[in-house]
């Protein structure tokens, strides 16, 4: 392996280890602050994460984690911070159990009519805050935002009685899907439950994106532009074009994000659907480095601590307030940015050693040069 590629590997794994380190240690003070034993509350969701069940249950919910932070990536490697991604999340799940509500054909059609209905929500979504920064300069942090809670309304009006929604108790829904459109999934037994069939659905788009962006013409112009947009124009990319691109494909796999629990579990979009998992993808991003590998590393782990921090309210003798998991990943999300940038730095001074180090030899070697020829 040459020397530079092991220096992004240490960068690389460097940065998730002291965070998750880093975090550990600062729950463990929280907890010791509580007077609480500093590490049983680890051995315990450790304990969890040995049963089949929640095993499933892990992967399941990484699944939907994933395919989030694969188009929070998308926007951080354009130098974009997409945060919107909930928003086009929540409305094209929505969409998409409508359009599955009241369309029935063959399993086949079906199911990429579905797919294509989420991805074109989100596309759709992301593409007005695309089109208001390179026409108006408007930044995509505020539009983005602003577009979270448009969609959070629009959903709530689509779904009165007296538009789209259908009563089901004290709960409105879109109605239950054809069946055509549930996807099958991997059936385990009564006891362990069903992992969704679209966990595949994120690894396929784990290895498009890597392949995109590494071995791709549009995925060199995408980082160059990231990297710099006056580079990249100055090199014949259209930047502007490049910015749109990105934050369109970003939409179209956040609208996805939602589509594993929505075909293979619920069958309806309701108001109780999960929210949340858009900001919840920014640190699995941050965690990940953007890199489809750490990234999947990162949605296990976040999910890992959703499922199996439940089991500390039954805890005997004494019972441990689940949100400690909560409180993790907060903490996680904090180590990440320190860390990251320490490692960053540290890597920055290490090359600029290096560098000198190399110029100072180069200029011995000159002069050693100069001295015999002036001798003769």
């Amino acid at each position: 392996m040459k020397k530079f590629d092991k220096e992004r590997l240490l960068l690389a794994v460097a940065g998730p280890v002291i965070a998750l380190v880093a975090a550990i240690a600062l729950t463990s003070v929280v907890l010791l602050a509580s007077g609480r034993n500093p590490f049983e509350p680890y051995s315990l969701m450790l304990e969890q994460a040995s049963f089949s069940d929640v095993q499933v249950l892990i992967v399941n919910q990484a699944s939907m984690y994933y395919i989030a932070a694969l188009a929070v990536a998308l926007g951080f490697r354009m130098n974009l911070f997409n945060i919107g991604v909930d928003g086009q999340y929540r409305l094209g799940a929505m969409m998409t159990a409508a359009v599955g509500a009241n369309v029935s054909l063959p399993s086949f059609l079906q199911i990429p009519l579905l797919l294509l209905v989420a991805m074109l929500t989100g596309a759709f979504w992301a593409g007005i805050a695309g089109i208001l920064k390179v026409t108006r300069g408007v930044s995509e942090v505020v539009s983005t935002i602003m577009l979270n809670a448009i969609a959070t309304s629009l959903i709530g009006w689509l779904m009165l009685s007296d538009n789209w929604g259908v009563q089901v108790g004290n709960n409105n829904t879109t109605g239950v899907m054809k069946e055509s459109g549930w996807f099958p999934g991997i059936d385990l037994g009564a006891d362990v439950g069903e992992i969704y069939g679209l966990v595949f659905l994120a690894v396929l788009l784990g290895i498009l994106y890597w392949a995109v962006l590494n071995r791709t013409r549009f995925g060199f112009d995408l980082r160059a532009t990231g990297e710099s947009e006056s580079a990249a124009a100055a090199s014949g990319v259209d930047a502007k074009r490049m910015v749109l691109m990105s934050m369109l494909i970003s939409g179209g796999v956040a609208g996805m994000s939602g589509l594993p629990l929505l075909l293979g579990e619920v069958h309806t979009y309701s108001l109780s659907f999960p929210a949340g998992l858009g900001f919840t993808a920014i640190g699995i991003a941050l965690l990940g480095r953007n890199n489809p590998g750490g990234i999947a590393f990162a949605a296990l782990l976040w999910a890992f601590l959703d499922k199996a921090s439940p089991a500390l309210d039954y805890a005997t003798p004494v019972a441990y307030e689940k949100e400690i998991a909560t409180i993790m990943q907060g903490l996680i999300v904090f180590a990440v940015v320190i860390s990251y940038e320490a490692v960053r730095q540290w890597g920055l001074r290490r090359q600029q050693r290096q560098v000198g180090a190399e110029l100072a030899a180069a200029a011995a070697d000159n002069n050693s040069t100069q001295k015999e020829v002036a001798a003769r």
